[in-house]
């Protein structure tokens, strides 16, 4: 239950090492409750009976990574982040920093409302142990990267949530720690000023620096992170490849949102029922995993039960139901053979080079009567497209660039160089 500081890194030497970290707080909505919990502090007996906000955590961060902690309000990520920066002490388990840390938590934090931004960072940057000297050299420069004007040297509780923020990252920026810790830094401020993070950040990473992001934005989690940790309810819900995890916590989020519980019927009085919905030779109810542009391949058995012959209809969908594509075998003129006199009627559909972006999808098949008028029966099916390009949107449209050419001072957009053209 500690949190040790440890001396520098080595090249090999993990920055962050948390083992079984937990972190719980003792319930005091009464005032018995305040006396308890003070009661079992003094005691050395702790919180047995409090609120865990996390619990089991294990991860390493080596140097040169950057990892993203993700996950819904609630599941624990800044109380983590905390941990790690020493900010709190853990309940359970123990974690080892080795290096010099910059945080960037709550807004404000370790800003005194009542002093000068300047003296704000004055203070700020003595106490991450800069000399007078160095503070001097260093100064102008942060304060160039806030670009809060003259604000500077009002007293900082008059600054908007941005303007903390833009002054707490100059701080960082200019000490350029072992291991930089921020909470959603990236969600507060303007467009401009994300833009000069961002590239700060992607800076800092290819020069060696070691980052922890939280962050509910996939894109910049996906575009600055190697890895990412997902903690749902406390707990690690996965970690591992960024594109990994981030696909699977947003095929959570689209499938919590778009699910809804089906009216049970009586299948034996339905004339037409699927029995079977088989993709990629996987059946069950278990989400299907395909890589990027590989083969998909569905199987599917209707059962008639007059052995009239049924139309089959495929919809796919994304996560949050918004249809993609649709066909069936009706508008496709597909001659359909029963087997036997079961009145079971199977179908086999290939789609070859699947163009849909990573990301999280739903398949249906539709059992319809012979007319393709009137649906009789549903068979949903979840399906996952792994990989790691950065494109948006759903699907993928074949597309090649033919102009792309520098304009220099004085040339016409409207008219292009032909030899530049040829040159590029």
């Amino acid at each position: 239950m500690s949190v040790v500081i440890a001396p520098g890194p080595t090249e090999t030497q993990a920055l962050v090492d948390a083992s079984g970290l937990g972190k719980s707080y003792p319930k005091v909505f009464r005032n018995t409750d305040r006396l308890r919990a003070m009661g079992g502090l003094l005691l050395g007996r702790g919180n047995r009976d409090g609120v865990s906000v996390l619990r089991d955590v294990d991860m390493v961060v080596n140097r040169g990574q950057s990892v993203g902690i993700i996950g819904e309000n609630g599941a624990g990520k800044s109380t983590l982040l905390k941990l790690i920066s020493g900010v709190l002490t853990p309940t359970s388990g123990q974690v080892r920093v080795a290096g010099r840390v910059g945080a960037l938590l709550e807004l404000g934090a370790g800003f005194h409302p009542e002093f000068s931004g300047r003296d704000n960072v004055m203070m700020a940057a003595t106490l991450y142990g800069l000399t007078a000297a160095e503070l001097r050299d260093r100064l102008p420069g942060i304060i160039e990267f806030a670009d809060i004007g003259d604000y500077i040297d009002e007293p900082v509780k008059h600054y908007s949530s941005g303007m903390i923020v833009r002054l707490g990252f100059a701080v960082i920026a200019a000490l350029r720690p072992d291991l930089l810790i921020t909470d959603e830094v990236l969600a507060v401020g303007d467009e401009s000023f994300q833009k000069k993070c961002v590239q700060w950040l992607e800076r800092y990473l290819g020069d060696g620096g070691t980052l922890l992001l939280v962050s509910h934005s996939m894109y910049h989690v996906q575009k600055l992170c190697q890895r990412a940790c997902w903690l749902r309810d406390g707990t690690v819900a996965m970690q591992g490849d960024v594109f990994d995890v981030t696909q699977a916590y947003l095929a959570y989020h689209e499938r919590k949102a778009a699910r809804t519980e089906a009216p049970t019927e009586n299948r034996a009085t339905i004339e037409f029922t699927v029995d079977q919905f088989e993709i990629n030779g996987q059946t069950g109810s278990q989400p299907v995993l395909i890589e990027f542009g590989s083969t998909l391949e569905i199987r599917v058995c209707i059962h008639s039960r007059d052995c009239r012959v049924p139309v089959l209809l495929i919809g796919i969908l994304r996560g949050d139901g918004t249809a993609i594509y649709g066909f069936s075998s009706e508008t496709d003129e597909v001659a359909i053979a029963s087997e036997g006199s079961s009145g079971d009627y199977r179908f086999a559909i290939e789609l070859a080079d699947l163009q849909l972006l990573p990301g999280s999808y739903t398949l249906r098949a539709h059992a319809a009567d012979s007319e393709g008028l009137r649906l009789f029966d549903t068979a949903i099916r979840d399906v996952t497209i792994r990989g790691s390009t950065r494109e948006m949107g759903m699907i993928r449209l074949p597309h090649r660039w033919i102009e792309h050419h520098q304009i220099e001072v004085g040339e016409s957009e409207s008219t292009p160089d032909p030899h530049k053209m040829a040159a590029s």
